[in-house]
């Protein structure tokens, strides 16, 4: 009798210990299509690359389709589009300030241009005039340069399992 009871004891134990390992897999695999699916989001913010505000446009349909999935999916998807949201708005703003200046270097030496007599035309590249001219490009260039590594840098983390918050990023979606 000790016997049957032992095999039964043994074959439940072992039903219940392969149940949890089978739980715990299929737990394991939801989480990592959790994580995959916040990596594409994020990454997704590459599209602006594409088409005009892909980079916010995409990252939307996504978070949209999948914020019902998990809170993980949700947090993550309205980083993302924060963040684009915003440095697209920071960039913006950077281009409107530096327009002035830009226009301002090229024309600075102009009175020249208008005479009756002379057509004289000159560029005069000294740092005045070509930091307005470049100051823009590079400033909007290294706004961009800091915008790929920080997508890149959350997109790994969201790959990870880990919640990232991007750095300067306004709250418009909460």
């Amino acid at each position: 009798m000790l016997i049957i009871v032992l095999c039964i004891a043994q074959y439940l134990f072992k039903n219940i210990y392969l149940h949890k390992k089978v739980l715990y897999i299929l737990l394991e695999m939801k989480k990592n299509k959790e994580n995959t699916n916040a990596f594409l989001i994020h990454i997704s913010a590459f599209a602006g690359f594409m088409f005009p505000f892909g980079n916010i446009i995409t990252p939307l349909i996504a978070w949209q389709t999948l914020k019902d999935r998990s809170a993980f999916l949700d947090e993550q998807g309205k980083e993302a589009i924060n963040f684009n949201i915003s440095y697209t708005l920071y960039t913006f703003l950077l281009t409107i300030i530096f327009i002035p200046f830009a226009l301002g270097s090229l024309f600075r030496n102009s009175h020249n241009l208008f005479r009756h007599n002379n057509f004289n035309f000159s560029f005069d590249f000294n740092f005045s005039n070509t930091f307005g001219l470049f100051g823009l490009g590079s400033v909007a260039g290294f706004i961009y340069i800091i915008s790929i590594a920080l997508v890149i840098i959350a997109s790994l983390k969201a790959k990870e399992g880990e919640n990232y918050k991007y750095p300067f990023t306004i709250k418009f979606i909460k």
